[in-house]
C-alpha cells in the first residue's frame, strides 16, 4: 500500500486537494461577501432596505445552496469544460465547487454581519457615515471574529465537496479513495485518505479558531 507510487500519488492528491479548496474558497468568498452584505443592506431592518433585491437576491442564493452538490457537479459540465477547456480536473472542479460554495457564503457573511450591534451602526451613521463607511469600517471590523470562524467552516465544507468529486474524476484525495479504494475493494486505502482529509479538517477548524480569537476584541 505504502509503495513509492502510492505515496506519490497521496502526495499528488493532497496538493491537488488544497489547491481546489484554498483557491475556491478564496473564489467563493470574492464572489459570496458582496452579495452577503448586500442582503443585510437591503433588509427590512437594514441600512437600505429594498424588498424587491433582498427577495430576488435571497432567493437565487437560496435555490443554489438546495442543488446538492454532486447533481451541480454533473449538471454545469458543460460551463466547466467552456471555461477551463475540460470538465475533469483539479482546476476543472474550481468551477463547480465555486458556484456551489459562493451562496453557502453569502449566507455565512449575512448571518456574521448581523450579529453586530445595532447601536454602534446607528452612532455610526448619526455621525454622517456612507454606507460604505459602514461596511468597510464598522460591519466588517465588528463582525471579523465571526467572519473568520465562518469561512474556516466554509473552507472545510468546501473540502468536503472537493472530495465527491472524485465520482466525476475531479482529482485529489476524492479521486484517490474512488479510484484506487472503492473501485478495487481496497477499504485501507479509502480509510487512509478519509484519515487524510479529517486530518485537514482540524488543521483549518484549528487555525480558523486561532486566528478568530486573536481577533475577538471581547476576550482581551
Amino acid at each position: 500500500m505504502f509503495s513509492t507510487e502510492m505515496v506519490n500519488l497521496m502526495l499528488q492528491g493532497l496538493v491537488e486537494t488544497l489547491y481546489m479548496t484554498i483557491f475556491s474558497t478564496v473564489a467563493a468568498y470574492i464572489l459570496g461577501m458582496p452579495v452577503g452584505i448586500l442582503l443585510v443592506l437591503t433588509d427590512s431592518d437594514g441600512i437600505k432596505p429594498n424588498a424587491v433585491i433582498n427577495r430576488g437576491v435571497g432567493g437565487v442564493v437560496n435555490v443554489l445552496r438546495s442543488v446538492p452538490f454532486i447533481i451541480l457537479l454533473v449538471a454545469v459540465m458543460p460551463l466547466t469544460r467552456a471555461i477551463v477547456g475540460t470538465s475533469i480536473g483539479s482546476t476543472a472542479t474550481i468551477v463547480p465547487l465555486v458556484i456551489a460554495s459562493a451562496p453557502f457564503v453569502a449566507r455565512m457573511v449575512e448571518s456574521s454581519i448581523k450579529e453586530v450591534d445595532r447601536g454602534v451602526i446607528e452612532a455610526s451613521l448619526s455621525m454622517g457615515a456612507s454606507t460604505f463607511n459602514v461596511v468597510w469600517k464598522v460591519l466588517i471590523p465588528e463582525a471579523k471574529p465571526s467572519l473568520i470562524t465562518g469561512a474556516a467552516i466554509a473552507t472545510t465544507t468546501i473540502l468536503g465537496y472537493s472530495a465527491m468529486s472524485g465520482f466525476v474524476g475531479g482529482g485529489g484525495l476524492g479521486t484517490i479513495a474512488i479510484n484506487y479504494g472503492y473501485y478495487r475493494s481496497r477499504t485501507d486505502i479509502m480509510l487512509v485518505m478519509v484519515v487524510i482529509l479529517v486530518l485537514i479538517v482540524q488543521v483549518f477548524q484549528e487555525i480558523g479558531t486561532w486566528i478568530s480569537t486573536k481577533c475577538d476584541k471581547r476576550i482581551r
